[in-house]
């Protein structure tokens, strides 16, 4: 019975920033690599930023359209996955989904989204120009 549930979207300026959180429970949070994705309609959905961790080593991953902009992290404690995204454009407007992989894969999968076993519901972001 994993789940995941996302929060913190919403409507912001260009240039503003939105921390979104993904609530995770039913399963051992830490053993997970765990991704966001986004997607718009009528389009594929693709990978924004994947966190996995190995040996006690975290590494991320992040799109080029958001490299140096969004920041992936984790609170194993709250069990809770975080994307924080600054200098927000408005071609980042898109439903954003939190998914989790419950074993290590490399790293040219993690942006992927059919390696993942389990999916939040979303939640949107828009960015107004």
């Amino acid at each position: 019975q994993v789940q995941l549930v996302e929060s913190g979207g919403g409507s912001v300026q260009a240039g503003g920033s939105l921390r979104l959180s993904c609530a995770a429970s039913g399963y051992t949070f830490s053993r997970y690599g765990m991704g966001w994705f986004r997607q718009v309609p009528g389009k594929e959905r693709e990978g924004v930023a994947a966190l996995y961790v190995s040996s006690g080593l975290s590494t991320t991953s992040y799109s080029d359209s958001v490299q140096g902009r969004f920041t992936i992290s984790r609170d194993n404690a709250k069990n809770t996955l975080y994307l924080q995204m600054n200098s927000l454009k408005p071609e980042d407007t898109a439903m954003y989904y939190c998914a989790a992989k419950p074993s290590w894969i490399p790293g040219a999968q993690r942006l992927q989204p059919q390696p993942y076993n389990y999916w939040g519901q979303g939640t949107q972001v828009t960015v107004s120009s």
